[in-house]
C-alpha cells in the first residue's frame, strides 16, 4: 500500500509539472493542442487582394498578408490582458479565431464553385468582393474591431492592416513610423513626406 501511494504521488507530481509548463501529450484535449495555426495561403491572399486597398499595390498587399500571418502565428488565445491600475478583475482576450476563419475560407471556396463552377482564387476581385460582401457584415458599427475579435477573416485582415504603421503613413502622407522610437535629437522634427517609393 505504501509503495502504491508513493507511485501515485510521483505520477501526480509529474502530471502537475507537465501541466504547469504547458506540455501536452498525445491525450491532451485542450482546444488548441495539435491544431494547425495557419490559414490557407492562396485563399488568404485572394481575400487580401479583394479587401485591401489597390493603392498599396501587389507588393503592399503581399506584405500586409505576411504581417497578418505573422501576427496570427503569435496569437495567444484567451491571453491575460493588461488591467486598469487598482482593478480587481483580470480581463482576457478572445478565443482562437483560426477554426472559425478556416471554416469561412472553406465555405467561400465551396460557394464560389457552386455559383461560378470555379475556386475562389480563380475569381476576379469583383466577384470575390461580391461573395465577401454577403459574408462580412459585422455590425452597424463603422469602426473596425481588433483583429482577434473580428467575426470574419476578411474584416480581420483589413483591421490588422489599417492599424499598421504603413497604413498610418499612407493616411497622413508622412513617414510617421508609429512603431519606431524617435531619438531625443529629432523628437521635435516633423515627419518627412512620403516619397514616390510608397
Amino acid at each position: 500500500m505504501k509503495q502504491n501511494r508513493r507511485s501515485f504521488l510521483k505520477q501526480s507530481a509529474a502530471a502537475v509539472s507537465a501541466a504547469s509548463i504547458g506540455v501536452g501529450g498525445a491525450d491532451d484535449q485542450s482546444p488548441s493542442a495539435g491544431h494547425d495555426r495557419e490559414l490557407d495561403e492562396k485563399m488568404l491572399r485572394a481575400i487580401g487582394n479583394a479587401v485591401l486597398p489597390e493603392s498599396i499595390g501587389e507588393t503592399g498587399r503581399e506584405l500586409a498578408v505576411e504581417a497578418f500571418e505573422l501576427w496570427l502565428s503569435e496569437f495567444e488565445p484567451v491571453a491575460e490582458l493588461t488591467h486598469p491600475y487598482g482593478g480587481s478583475e483580470i480581463p482576457y482576450g478572445p478565443a482562437d479565431p483560426v477554426p472559425g476563419w478556416s471554416a469561412q475560407i472553406e465555405a467561400l471556396d465551396l460557394l464560389s464553385r457552386a455559383k461560378w463552377n470555379t475556386g475562389f482564387v480563380n475569381l476576379t476581385n469583383q466577384k470575390r468582393r461580391e461573395l465577401l460582401g454577403e459574408q462580412m457584415d459585422e455590425s452597424s458599427d463603422t469602426s473596425f474591431p481588433s483583429p482577434g475579435r473580428a467575426h470574419h477573416v476578411g474584416t480581420a485582415l483589413m483591421a490588422h492592416y489599417f492599424t499598421s504603421a504603413d497604413a498610418v503613413d499612407r493616411c497622413y502622407q508622412m513617414r510617421i513610423a508609429k512603431l519606431e522610437c524617435r531619438s531625443i535629437g529629432n523628437v521635435e522634427n516633423r515627419p518627412e513626406p512620403l516619397r514616390g517609393s510608397m
